[in-house]
C-alpha cells in the first residue's frame, strides 16, 4: 500500500519552519555559504555556518539539525564534519549529507566514505551521478554536475537506503525521495533555469535540514522541503521571464517566493506522486 501524504501535511511543515525558526548548523562549501544562509532565512529558519574544530561540537549542541556539504572539501573541513557528526549522533539530531561531486576524484570519494564510517546520516541528497557514486555504482560526474538522470540512479538510491537505513533524495527534473520503509515520492515541479544558479541544489539540502528539525519523519520532511523549493522555483521563474529578466533576477526571486509563497499557490502547483518501491 502506498504511503499517504496530503498537500496540507506538507504545507503544515512549511508553516512549522516559518513559525519555529529552527537553528540549522551548516558546514557547507565556500561557493554557496551566503546563498544557503539566505535561503534558510527566507524560508524562516535560522542558519549558522561554523567549521572551526574548537566550536563545531558546541554549535551542534544548540542546533536542531546538522547539514554537511563537501563541495569545497579539504582535510580540515572533513575533520570538522566528523567532529560535528559525532556530536549530532550523541544528541540524536538529524543530519543531512550532500556528497557534492561524488565520483569526480578519488579524494572526494574517500572523504565521503570517511563521513559514512563516522556516523550514518539521516538523509543523503544528491544528483543522479552523486547518488550512484556514493552507492558504489559506476557513474561519471562532470565537476559537480550530473551526467546521469535521476531515474538512472533509482537502483543506487535503493542500495544506499539499505546501507544508511535513512532517506535518500535523488534530485533532477523529477526528484525521487525513498526511505527504508519503501516509501517513494516523486516531485516534478521546478524550472530548468534553477540549474543555472550556483547553490540551488546545495540550498535544497540546507532546506531539508530545516524541515527535519521540525518534522520527525525525515522522509516527509525531505518531501516537504523539495516540494517547497520546486514550487518556488517554478513560480519565481515564470515571474522573472514575464518581466524579461534572466537567471540573475531569478536568484533574488527565489528568495522572495520562499518568504511569500502562500498555501493556495503551493497546493495548486504541487505535482506529487507517492508509491512504494
Amino acid at each position: 500500500m502506498a504511503a499517504k501524504l496530503s498537500f496540507s501535511d506538507l504545507w503544515s511543515d512549511v508553516c512549522a519552519v516559518r513559525e519555529r525558526s529552527p537553528l540549522v548548523h551548516s558546514i557547507t562549501n565556500l561557493v554557496v555559504i551566503n546563498f544557503n544562509a539566505n535561503v534558510l532565512l527566507a524560508a524562516g529558519a535560522s542558519p549558522v555556518m561554523a567549521h572551526a574544530h574548537e566550536e563545531v561540537a558546541d554549535m551542534v549542541g544548540i542546533a536542531q539539525a546538522l547539514v554537511l556539504n563537501i563541495g569545497t572539501l579539504d582535510p580540515y573541513w572533513i575533520e570538522s564534519m566528523q567532529l560535528a557528526l559525532r556530536a549530532a549522533a550523541k544528541r540524536g539530531i538529524p543530519v543531512v549529507l550532500d556528497p557534492v561531486g561524488a565520483g569526480a576524484t578519488k579524494y572526494r570519494n574517500e572523504s565521503i566514505e570517511q563521513l559514512l564510517m563516522t556516523s550514518l546520516p539521516t538523509v543523503v541528497r544528491g544528483n543522479g551521478s552523486e547518488i550512484m557514486s556514493v552507492a558504489g555504482s559506476a557513474a561519471q560526474t562532470r565537476g559537480v554536475d550530473s551526467s546521469a538522470a535521476a531515474t538512472d540512479a533509482l537502483g543506487a538510491a535503493q542500495s544506499l537506503v539499505q546501507r544508511t537505513r535513512g532517506v535518500v533524495c535523488v534530485s533532477g527534473q523529477i526528484d525521487h525521495i525513498l526511505d527504508a520503509s519503501h516509501r517513494w515520492a516523486q516531485l516534478s515541479n521546478g524550472h530548468a533555469w534553477m540549474t543555472r544558479i550556483t547553490g540551488v541544489g546545495c540550498s535544497a539540502t540546507a532546506l531539508i535540514g530545516a524541515f527535519c528539525a521540525v518534522q520527525p519523519d525525515a522522509w516527509r520532511a525531505t518531501v516537504a522541503a523539495m516540494a517547497l523549493l520546486g514550487v518556488v522555483g517554478e513560480v519565481a521563474a515564470e515571474k522573472v521571464i514575464a518581466r524579461g529578466r534572466g537567471v540573475g533576477s531569478l536568484q533574488m526571486a527565489l528568495l522572495d517566493e520562499l518568504q511569500l509563497l502562500d498555501q493556495s499557490t503551493f497546493e495548486q502547483r504541487l505535482k506529487l506522486e507517492v508509491a512504494q518501491w
